[in-house]
């Protein structure tokens, strides 16, 4: 009998792959992050920041908007392709949280959107502490859907699956450090300009489903894109997808 914590190791190590390959979707599909979140996090004064497990830019996208220096460490080389297209004026580094390929206090920010849930975290904190000057700021973000708009609740429990977890964006906290204070939280609405058919696509970037047998996948997509047809806030070309961005910040001691 394969032991759980191993059989849940092997599925987050292949989730934590799957993206890759589909990285020109991903960065179609996925929202962009609010403005004001980003400011929120953010020390008074920040220019260099590092947008830590990058993916295709989405957070970059963001810093840049409002002035900053950024940089970027991405492990998955697809990603980092499609990052450095859209991005090319953005060093992209391979790199792990883990494993941060820059020198001691060189960041007055270190920002992770939708992606802390990857890391091991007490090692990534320390490597994070490292890299992050003293009153700077560790930054994580997720996007989620805003359940308590009832057709929205409907459509993600149609979209949960067998092999879907919950995520630490969930989650009231994150662990306490020694090298950082108390992580404070902070919500912000935020939309997502969708038709029905991007919105599956959207579903189709994320990694239960990128790692879901054919059939599996094939059929809640199905399922999905009946549910959209037949509801009227979605059933007419474009809608706004309500989100929440929950936001966790701690200052660097």
């Amino acid at each position: 009998m394969t032991d759980p914590t191993s059989a849940d190791q092997e599925l987050r190590a292949r989730r934590a792959l799957s993206f890759g390959p589909h990285a020109a979707q991903y960065a179609e599909h996925r929202p962009d992050y609010p403005l004001p979140a980003l400011r929120w996090g953010l020390p008074e004064r920040a220019d260099s920041v590092l947008d830590l497990g990058a993916g295709t830019g989405k957070l970059t996208e963001g810093l840049l908007a409002l002035g900053l220096r950024v940089a970027a460490v991405e492990p998955d080389p697809g990603m980092r392709a499609e990052l450095a297209r859209r991005q090319p004026e953005v060093p992209v580094h391979a790199g792990t949280a883990e494993e941060i390929p820059f020198g001691d206090g060189e960041f007055d920010a270190v920002l992770a959107g939708q992606a802390f849930h990857w890391f091991d975290l007490d090692p990534a904190l320390t490597e994070i502490a490292r890299v992050t000057r003293s009153g700077g700021t560790v930054v994580a973000l997720w996007n989620h859907d805003d359940e308590t708009v009832p057709w929205v609740a409907e459509f993600n429990r149609l979209a949960r699956s067998g092999v879907s977890r919950r995520w630490l964006s969930q989650q009231a906290e994150l662990p306490a450090h020694p090298d950082f204070g108390p992580f404070e939280r902070m919500q912000f609405p935020h939309a997502h300009r969708r038709t029905a058919r991007t919105l599956v696509d959207t579903i189709a970037t994320h990694s239960y489903l990128l790692t879901a047998p054919a059939e599996e996948r094939e059929a809640m997509l199905d399922r999905l894109r009946d549910f959209l047809e037949r509801t009227p806030e979605t059933s007419n070309g474009e809608f706004d997808l309500p989100i929440v961005t929950t936001v966790l910040r701690a200052v660097r001691r």
